[in-house]
């Protein structure tokens, strides 16, 4: 018994003791001294470690950090190599480089996961800077040895000289392999980048933010550029014919007569496709097409910003920026014309077809009438006549519409069959399609609600609304009041500007100028077919446009003004989003500038600046001015 109420006591003290560690019973002034001792007493520890560290700890921390930076700037400066070997299909270099790059990327997360630097991490303050190391090397290592490893193997088994068509025919087996791969790395690469992009930055060190700003801004890059095959790994098979036959209607639009997502329909291509297999089934241009009547219904919050010609005429679907309606919309007009049945809208400008030319090299144009070929037009097209060619030669050149249709429908059919025939390469197909698609001058619509699904979401889609257009977005576009073809003329710059406000919001302003390349005797030595010859009330040589102004969901159009001095302004709501639309009307040699005023964007993200694709390079049209950083 004595030895019972020896240990009772002692008992009970241990339990008081558990209880008191851990806080039941504690007072809440009792709990906040317990939490600072917790503190303290890590606090001390960190420190004790340092302490005995001393000079020792100091620089192990530096040589970890040495070796971090160099193997990091290691793996960035192979990336180059990498890309080439990639691109050369060099299968063994690319394969030694990736191992090398792999390493270099592992040995920099080794060294910043350490025991010493894990410490070091959790030191109040500066400790973020650690941490934040660690996360870029850890990110980097994800890349290299995840995706990086997953598109290694695509590269292995895809063979990119086989993508292009030959024959007529495109083997689809290829992508289908491929896709597995892709879609693992675009999913590992956009979980860490996502993971990057949310690092605060606020109170870190210039040595440490600078670099995750760099960091940050090339994963956003790369992952733009893995996510978009990605999607065109889960599209490309069935859009390709892959599970049942595909007829594709082909828009050719003509950048001469602009309109909102490039220019008018002048041509106009039924494609079928069938287990890879491309036959141009027939053709028509958009003066042959004439008007639907009665109209087809398109949704009133359109036409009341566009009007009924949407629904009217094949050559007026596109004065509405948003590719999915304008697409939809030809795809009625079509089947209500030829009957069949259409799964998809293609359209691209002769631009594209520049960039396809480019690759090809020259092809003769087949089919050309004799009268076409005496007035100088030329029988080969190549990269640098194309354009002119098309947009305004055949113009000057050939007096009736037939004529002019006909020479531009020879002229697409010989580049078709150029393509189909396998005399561009995978790869040269695939950078062309690529430089239309990157300036906005390639759009894509499915019937098939999964495809379509998908192309709602990237800029390949062409929609105003949805994760493509999410964030501070800004759209202008251009629509021909001419009735002609003098937008071949026409140059134009947009830039975009934010401000800062009192209330907390943003505000911007977009300025576009507008000039008239004409020559000053354009009314008499240009043709009425290039002038329009004042038939919808526009003086011949003077070009008439409607400069159509998107801002972000939630924001208000505020003003316009024209040369400084306030015009009038329509305003309208499309899918949430503010509308302004000015009207100006240039003399040969004119220039005009417009601004027009977004209040309120609440949006804080990066601005964007989408622009209708015209015949100028759209680096040379779009631009930002000075942005401010609003509290």
């Amino acid at each position: 018994m004595a030895n019972d109420a020896a240990q009772g006591p002692a008992h009970s003290g241990n339990a008081a003791e558990l209880r008191t560690k851990d806080g039941a019973d504690e007072s809440p002034v009792e709990r906040k001294h317990s939490r600072r001792r917790k503190l303290g007493r890590r606090i001390c520890a960190i420190a004790g470690v340092v302490a005995v560290a001393g000079t020792a700890g100091s620089l192990w921390l530096l040589s970890r950090a040495e070796l971090i930076g160099d193997e990091l700037n290691s793996a960035v400066a192979l990336m180059p190599q990498l890309k080439t070997e990639i691109a050369s299909q060099n299968t063994s270099g690319s394969q030694t480089t990736l191992e090398a790059l792999v390493a270099h990327t592992g040995k920099a997360r080794e060294a910043s996961t350490d025991p010493l630097w894990k410490i070091a991490s959790t030191v109040p303050g500066v400790g973020r800077n650690f941490s934040v190391v660690s996360e870029l090397a850890v990110a980097a290592d994800e890349v290299a040895a995840g995706s990086g490893q997953s598109l290694f193997k695509t590269t292995k088994t895809l063979n990119f000289a086989a993508l292009g068509p030959v024959h007529g025919h495109v083997d689809i087996e290829p992508l289908r392999q491929a896709a597995p791969n892709v879609q693992a790395a675009a999913r590992t690469l956009d979980l860490t980048y996502q993971r990057i992009r949310t690092i605060e930055t606020r109170d870190l060190l210039p040595q440490v933010a600078s670099p995750l700003a760099r960091a940050t801004q090339e994963l956003a890059e790369l992952n733009r550029s893995v996510q978009a095959l990605s999607q065109a790994s889960a599209l490309l098979p069935s859009m390709l014919g892959s599970d049942e036959p595909r007829n594709y209607l082909v828009l050719v639009q003509n950048n001469a007569e602009v309109r909102a997502t490039g220019g008018l329909s002048g041509v106009l291509a039924l494609i079928r496709i069938d287990e890879g297999s491309v036959e141009l089934v027939s053709e028509s241009t958009g003066s042959a097409f004439g008007r639907t009547n009665p109209p087809l219904s398109v949704d009133k919050e359109q036409t009341d910003i566009f009007s009924t010609r949407l629904g009217a005429f094949i050559g007026d679907v596109n004065l509405t920026p948003d590719f999915p309606t304008a697409a939809s919309t030809a795809k009625g007009m079509w089947e209500r014309r030829y009957g069949g049945h259409i799964d998809g809208v293609v359209a691209m400008d002769p631009i594209v077809l520049a960039h396809l030319l480019k690759a090809s090299g020259p092809i003769p144009v087949s089919g050309v009438s004799p009268a076409a070929t005496g007035r100088g037009l030329p029988t080969t097209l190549s990269s640098e006549n194309v354009v002119p060619t098309l947009l305004n030669e055949v113009y000057k050149r050939l007096e009736t519409n037939e004529s002019q249709d006909a020479y531009y429908a020879a002229a697409s059919h010989s580049v078709f069959d150029a393509l189909s025939s396998g005399k561009v390469n995978g790869p040269a197909l695939l950078k062309s399609l690529s430089s239309g698609y990157e300036e906005n001058r390639l759009h894509v619509w499915s019937s098939h609600k999964e495809e379509q699904d998908i192309l709602m979401d990237i800029p390949l889609g062409g929609s105003i609304s949805g994760p493509s257009q999410g964030g501070a977005s800004f759209g202008v576009y251009f629509n021909d009041g001419t009735g002609a073809k003098m937008d071949f003329y026409m140059r134009r710059k947009v830039q975009l500007t934010k401000t800062c406000t009192s209330d907390g919001y943003a505000e911007f302003n977009v300025r576009v100028e507008l000039s008239n390349t004409a020559p000053a005797d354009a009314a008499s030595a240009l043709p009425a077919a290039i002038t329009g010859g004042g038939r919808f009330g526009v003086p011949a040589g003077s070009v008439q446009t409607n400069v159509v102004v998107y801002g972000p969901a939630q924001a208000h159009v505020d003003t316009a003004t024209q040369n400084g001095t306030k015009i009038g302004l329509g305003s309208y709501m499309h899918r949430g989003r503010p509308v302004g639309i000015v009207s100006a009307r240039l003399a040969a040699g004119e220039t005009t500038t417009l601004d027009m005023t977004f209040l309120k964007v609440v949006q804080d993200t990066e601005p964007t600046l989408a622009v209708t694709p015209t015949i100028q390079d759209v680096k040379d049209v779009t631009g930002l001015l000075q942005t401010q950083q609003c509290p």
